[in-house]
């Protein structure tokens, strides 16, 4: 039987028609001059699906998401297309309770590294308030994730060039978690995204890391 995937992702790991109605995207078949991405089988995830024989029952990515509550120019995406608002919403319909989600994929922090939103502190007790920051917030969206899949094994893609502090973060974080942390290096992009030979190198780590 093939083992079903969850994406939570940004940008990244967007493409027109295979992420949920109204979200932003930002790759798809027409030709722009920001990438050279334009096919489904050039996406970092459907290389890695097909290599896996994964089905992904759901690429939750949002063009421009960050984790945490605040997005650019200090906008208030909590209850729009944070990450933690997009798993709570997942959490609320009983999404995973109908779904025998074995794999789930992380792919964010990049834009609330982009977005100079307040980092804050990783502490004990998060409350509300504190998910408008962002180290907080990655802790409590992996720690969210984790406890909502106990069993799921789940990958952290950690980009390359984001603020040390969000990507010590997630590695802390996936470490108290049993969560496996991908951290990529080197990663050939076009206007801070992926290319086709970026999207190559990010399915490849990811590959060597499930394998």
């Amino acid at each position: 039987m093939r083992k079903k995937a969850v994406i939570f992702g940004d940008s990244y790991s967007t493409f027109k028609g295979f992420v949920p109605e109204g979200y932003s995207v930002y790759y798809s078949e027409i030709p722009r001059p920001e990438t050279d991405v334009t096919k489904l089988s050039e996406t970092w995830w459907h290389q890695v699906a097909s290599a896996m024989d994964l089905d992904v029952v759901l690429n939750d990515s949002w063009s421009g998401a960050t984790i945490g509550y605040t997005s650019y120019n200090g906008v208030d995406c909590s209850q729009t297309s944070s990450f933690i608002c997009r798993l709570r919403r997942l959490i609320d319909q009983g999404y995973f309770e109908g779904q025998a989600v074995d794999t789930v994929f992380i792919f964010g922090g990049t834009n609330d590294s982009w977005s100079d939103a307040p980092l804050g502190c990783l502490t004990e007790g998060i409350d509300e308030q504190a998910l408008y920051s962002v180290l907080p917030a990655i802790g409590y969206f992996l720690t969210l994730l984790r406890e909502t899949l106990p069993q799921a094994m789940i990958y952290c893609i950690i980009n390359d060039e984001l603020k040390p502090e969000i990507a010590d973060t997630m590695k802390a974080v996936c470490l108290q978690h049993g969560i496996i942390a991908v951290t990529l290096e080197g990663i050939d992009k076009r206007c801070g995204h992926p290319t086709v030979k970026g999207m190559k190198a990010i399915a490849d780590t990811v590959l060597q890391t499930m394998k």
